[in-house]
């Protein structure tokens, strides 16, 4: 794997790789199940499920291939704490973070923060029932768990400073990362406790903290990854370089469903960087020594596209379809409550409107991009996601590698808003990068992206209202017809329980 440029004061979140974590550390994983109900429904996750993982000698990281947990502490890398969800502005490296700290009784100028990687088993999001950041679930998701997880490894440190000293672990408490023994003043910091932590049964019950001693949690402090945005030593997908890369452009078919039929690349080999013309069935890609000559060599194509069935589709036939949908099929009923037809015969009034709210895209900040570097031996992927494992088994698909020779390095989000939900653009690049023997970084252009964003679907809202003779409401239905954001990302529906 080509090593990462890093910028010369880089933050402290996002140092620590699988590679770069030493082995004699205690390391805390909790793994949510899935066929558990979510918290908010009333039923907290198990601490059955709290795992207790150490890394090995020589291999470099946590155990088995994808590394794992929330918590882990060693002397070289301090007290390193893995989040499940990913950083796309909303805070959540920081709120994440206090909720483990708060109960693993250290600050938040003492830790290190790392993205988790593909890990179904140990991230699995309890309200998505997966692996994935949206929907403002993650910290209802993570409120119990992670501090949970906090909680279990401080209980296991303290074991291990009152094994050491021959105390009772009534006697010691945990603060700023330390233990201390209340009855001495001795003193142990975590990292000198990890190995010995690492070795002590995990506890089956722990108490968690009253709000009323939240030192952390709900106060006004600094956001961990505001420094590196600001002296701009922050990463994200687009920023990260490997030695030997090159740059591609892309076009798809602007026709959904269309198939690329022809492309005469003649012009384009002239232009000066251009290194190859790459082709999948649907898009086409220029690769360069920089983004400027992939993309001036894009230009020069001369690209003719079969279009497919969706040739004559147009926004009217789409709204149209929208507005011919009301009274012909039975609708889903959110809330019912009284006689509304009757209640609108009686009005001194009727008022009837229609509103429409057309496709939106997200149109993020950071550009939709993506770095492979793809090997008969495995696949790199440095990619922004908020789907890391459907992003690893597309690029598994995309590649012809299993899934466990795909890495996905997820960086920092330049804008998420569920765009970066969907994961297709990953397959593509891999199938782009697996024509050429260098690392390849593919980016969208802006008219790239706002021409194949997955949009917010298009609506067709009727509302009618009635009055009363004073003018007050007395009664009111809005009848919606519109796609469905959950119906394209889970067809058949969330998994019960």
């Amino acid at each position: 794997m080509p090593d990462i440029k890093q910028p010369n004061h880089a933050p402290t979140y996002g140092l620590v790789n699988r590679r770069g974590v030493l082995a004699g550390g205690l390391l805390l994983a909790f793994a949510a199940s899935s066929r558990r109900k979510a918290h908010a429904a009333g039923e907290e996750p198990s601490l059955k499920n709290i795992q207790k993982r150490t890394g090995q000698s020589g291999k470099g990281g946590y155990d088995g291939f994808a590394p794992g947990g929330f918590i882990h502490i060693t002397r070289d890398h301090g007290v390193v704490l893995i989040v499940p969800n990913v950083e796309m502005g909303q805070g959540i490296y920081t709120g994440e973070a206090m909720l483990i700290a708060e109960e693993l009784e250290v600050g938040l100028d003492q830790i290190g923060i790392k993205a988790a990687p593909p890990d179904a088993k140990l991230y699995t999001q309890p309200l998505l029932k997966s692996q994935s950041t949206g929907g403002s679930t993650s910290i209802r998701g993570a409120w119990v768990p992670l501090r949970q997880a906090g909680a279990v490894a401080r209980t296991m440190l303290i074991a291990a400073a009152a094994q050491q000293w021959q105390v009772p672990a009534e006697d010691c408490f945990a603060q700023r990362a330390t233990v201390v023994h209340r009855g001495s003043g001795r003193t142990l910091p975590y990292t000198d406790l990890a190995e010995a932590a690492s070795q002590q049964p995990v506890p089956q019950s722990v108490a968690l903290k009253d709000p009323k001693d939240f030192q952390l949690i709900g106060k006004p402090l600094p956001r961990l990854d505001v420094p590196g945005k600001v002296n701009g030593s922050a990463l994200f997908g687009i920023d990260i370089k490997v030695p030997g890369m090159k740059y591609a452009s892309v076009a798809a078919c602007p026709v959904l469903g269309g198939k690329l039929a022809s492309v005469d690349d003649s012009a384009t080999r002239k232009v000066p960087g251009v290194r190859d013309v790459l082709r999948l069935p649907d898009a086409v890609a220029v690769t360069g020594d920089h983004f400027w000559a992939a993309h001036k060599g894009l230009k020069a194509l001369r690209i003719s596209w079969d279009p497919g069935p969706n040739a004559s589709l147009s926004s009217d036939d789409l709204v149209q379809t929208l507005r011919n949908a009301y009274g012909k099929s039975k609708p889903v009923v959110a809330r019912q409550d009284g006689d509304v037809d009757n209640a609108l015969s009686r009005a001194a009034k009727r008022v009837d409107a229609a509103y429409e709210l057309p496709f939106l895209a997200h149109a993020t900040m950071e550009p939709i991009n993506t770095l492979v570097h793809v090997r008969p031996d495995g696949c790199d992927v440095w990619v922004g996601t908020q789907v890391p494992v459907l992003a690893q088994q597309l690029a598994a698909k995309a590649s012809g590698l299993s899934q466990d020779k795909v890495m996905i390095h997820n960086q920092l989000l330049g804008g998420g808003f569920g765009r970066r939900l969907e994961a297709g653009s990953v397959g593509q690049a891999v199938a782009f990068g697996k024509q050429v023997n260098y690392p390849l970084k593919v980016i969208w252009t802006r008219e790239e992206d706002i021409q194949h964003d997955l949009y917010r679907p298009a609506y067709y809202d009727r509302v009618s209202a009635g009055l009363d003779s004073s003018g007050r409401l007395t009664a009111w239905v809005d009848h919606v017809s519109g796609g469905s954001v959950t119906g394209h990302y889970v067809p058949k529906g969330l998994p019960a329980g």
